[in-house]
C-alpha cells in the first residue's frame, strides 16, 4: 500500500491510498481531532510496513549423504496452516514445535548423487526457495556370506507389514533429546554399507542400519520413546527380518530392531527411552548373534550415528 499526504489550491489535506481520495474538509461533521487523525495516520503507516519474511534455518549447516535436514521454519501467523515443505518436488510434512516455529525432517540416503538440492518453503503467504548443499561420503564395502537356509529372499507378507511400520507419521513427537544405544556391544558394521552377497553385488542396497554384536541374550532397549507399532517373529514368516520390534517415534520417525532372541513387548505398548524391549539374537538373515538397528525417516533410512550425538530437536 502506497500513501501521500498533499494539499490542494482549498487548503483542503488530500489522501491518496491506492488511488482513493479523501477530502479532510469533508469530514468536518465528524469532529475529528489532530490526534485521531494522527492515530489513523499511522495505523495506516503501519499497515502498509512490508510483512517479515518468512525465517527458515537448515540444519546440520554442512549436511552429507545419510543426514537427516531438519528444517526450522519461524513465522508470525500462519493462519491455521502449517507451512509446506518440499525438497526436489517431494512433499513433507511439518509439525508445530512452539513461539510459532514448525519443523520438517528430511531424509537423505547413500544412493542419493551429492550436490544441490531445491529446498521449498510456503507459510504466511510466502514462498521461500533455498538450495541445500548435500555432500558426497564414501561408504565402505563388504562381503557376505549366508549359509542355507539364511539367504531367503524373504515373502511379499514379511515386506508389506514392515513397509506400512516405516510409512508411519503420527502427530505426536514422542523421542525427546539424544536417542540412545540400544545395545552395549561393539559395533561391527556401520551405516551405509554397501554389500556383496554370496558374491554377488546388491546394487541398490547399502546397510540400513547400525550392527552391535552383543552377547547371545543381552539386552536390547528403546533407543527413545515411541509406540511399538510392529512386531514379527521369524516362526510366522520374517526370514529376513527374524524376530523384530518396530518403534513408532512419531513424525515419521521410527526404529526397527532386528534379529532378536527374544520379544518383551507387544503391538500397541507405549515404551519409555532405555525400556528393554528383548534380547539380542541370531534369528532372520543373520550370521551370528547381533543387533540390527535402523532408523528411518518418513520410511528412508538415515544415518543413527548424528541423532545419538547431537540430537534432534
Amino acid at each position: 500500500m502506497v500513501m501521500t499526504v498533499n494539499r490542494d489550491n482549498c487548503g483542503l489535506s488530500t489522501e491518496i491510498i491506492t488511488g482513493r481520495i479523501l477530502r479532510w474538509g469533508q469530514l468536518k461533521a465528524n469532529k475529528l481531532t489532530a490526534s485521531s487523525i494522527g492515530g489513523i495516520v499511522a495505523g495506516l503507516l503501519s499497515f502498509a510496513l512490508p510483512v517479515q519474511a518468512l525465517q527458515v534455518v537448515v540444519t546440520p549447516q554442512n549436511p552429507q549423504l545419510g543426514d537427516t535436514l531438519s528444517v526450522i521454519i519461524q513465522v508470525d501467523g500462519n493462519g491455521g496452516e502449517n507451512p509446506k515443505v518440499s525438497l526436489q518436488q517431494k512433499n513433507y510434512p511439518a509439525f508445530p514445535i512452539g513461539n510459532g516455529r514448525f519443523r520438517a525432517l528430511l531424509p537423505t540416503t547413500p544412493l542419493e548423487k551429492p550436490g544441490a538440492r531445491l529446498l521449498q518453503v510456503a507459510g504466511d503467504g510466502q514462498v521461500q526457495k533455498l538450495s541445500v548443499q548435500v555432500r558426497s561420503r564414501n561408504f565402505p564395502t563388504q562381503s557376505i556370506w549366508l549359509p542355507p537356509g539364511k539367504d531367503s529372499e524373504g515373502t511379499d507378507a514379511e515386506f508389506d507389514r514392515v513397509d506400512a511400520f516405516k510409512a508411519l507419521v503420527t502427530p505426536e513427537k514422542f523421542w525427546d533429546g539424544k536417542l540412545l544405544r540400544p545395545n552395549s556391544g561393539e559395533i561391527t558394521t556401520i551405516y551405509g554399507v554397501r554389500r556383496y552377497y554370496n558374491g554377488v553385488f546388491a546394487q541398490d542396497y547399502y546397510h540400513r542400519g547400525v550392527d552391535y554384536a552383543g552377547a547371545y541374550g543381552s539386552p536390547v532397549v528403546a533407543p527413545a520413546a515411541g509406540r511399538v507399532s510392529l512386531v514379527g517373529r521369524e516362526s510366522q514368516g520374517f526370514k529376513i527380518h527374524g524376530n523384530v520390534v518396530g518403534i513408532d517415534h512419531g513424525q515419521g520417525v521410527a526404529s526397527i530392531l532386528m534379529h532378536l532372541s527374544r520379544i518383551e513387548v507387544k503391538e500397541g505398548d507405549v515404551v519409555k527411552a532405555g525400556q528393554v524391549i528383548g534380547t539380542l539374537g541370531s534369528t532372520g538373515a543373520s550370521t551370528g548373534p547381533h543387533l540390527h538397528w535402523g532408523l528411518y525417516v518418513h520410511g528412508q533410512s538415515v544415518d543413527p550415528v548424528p541423532w545419538r550425538l547431537q540430537g534432534v530437536e
